[in-house]
C-alpha cells in the first residue's frame, strides 16, 4: 500500500491504518527500537507505541515522508525507554556504545540549553553531513541515527568492521573540528 493511502486511513480514522503500517514499516521500526534497546520485548512495545502515537498525531499532522515520521517516533520512544531502563540499571543495546562515541564530540556537560542554540547545532550537523559523500553520510546516519552496530554496517556496505570503525572515528573528528570552527563549544 502506498504511503499516501496509509496516511489517508489515519485521517479517515480507519482502524486498518495500524495493520497497513505494521505490514509496511513494522520491521523498519522494530530494527530502530531493537538497535537502541537491545531487547526485543521493549522494542516491540515501542513499535506498538509508535502506532498509537501515529494514530494520535494524524490528524492534525500529515507527514510528507511516512517512513521518516514513524522512524522519528520510534527512535524518540526508544531513547525514552532506554533512559528509563538505564535509570533502573536495566540497560542494553547499541545505545551505550553510540552515545559514548558521540560524547567525544558533544559532551553531556555542554549540552545546549536553549532551543535556538539546539537548532543551530542541528543545522550545523546537517550542513556537515551535506559535505560528505553518500557512502560516508549513510554510514554516519546508520550508526548515529539508527544505532546500527558496526558489524551490521560493515555487512550492509560490504566492508570490514575495522574499516567502518576507522571511517566513523574520522567522521567524528571531522565533525568536532567542523563544529569547533563554527563556534560551538565542545
Amino acid at each position: 500500500m502506498e504511503d499516501c493511502a496509509i496516511v489517508g486511513l489515519y485521517w479517515d480514522r480507519d482502524e486498518q491504518a495500524i495493520p497497513a503500517t505494521s505490514e509496511k514499516y513494522g520491521r523498519y521500526c522494530t530494527s530502530i527500537a531493537k538497535n537502541i534497546l537491545g531487547n526485543i520485548e521493549d522494542a516491540e512495545e515501542c513499535v506498538n507505541d509508535t502506532y498509537l502515537n501515529a494514530w494520535n498525531s494524524m490528524p492534525p499532522h500529515k507527514p510528507d515522508v511516512l517512513s521518516t515520521f514513524l522512524g522519528k517516533i520510534t527512535r524518540n520512544l526508544s531513547l525514552n525507554r532506554y533512559k528509563y531502563n538505564t535509570a533502573e540499571k536495566r540497560g542494553g543495546g547499541e545505545a551505550v556504545v553510540v552515545l559514548d562515541e558521540l560524547s567525544e564530540v558533544v559532551s553531556d556537560t555542554d549540552i545546549v540549553e536553549q532551543e535556538i542554540e539546539r537548532k543551530e547545532l542541528v543545522n550545523a550537523i546537517n550542513t556537515f553531513l551535506d559535505t560528505l559523500d553518500l557512502k560516508k553520510r549513510s554510514i554516519f546516519i546508520c550508526r548515529y541515527w539508527y544505532f546500527d552496530s558496526v558489524e551490521d554496517i560493515a555487512t550492509s556496505f560490504g566492508m570490514t568492521e575495522n574499516n567502518v570503525s576507522v571511517i566513523l572515528n574520522r567522521l567524528r573528528k571531522k565533525l568536532q573540528q567542523y563544529l569547533s570552527e563554527r563556534g560551538f563549544e565542545l
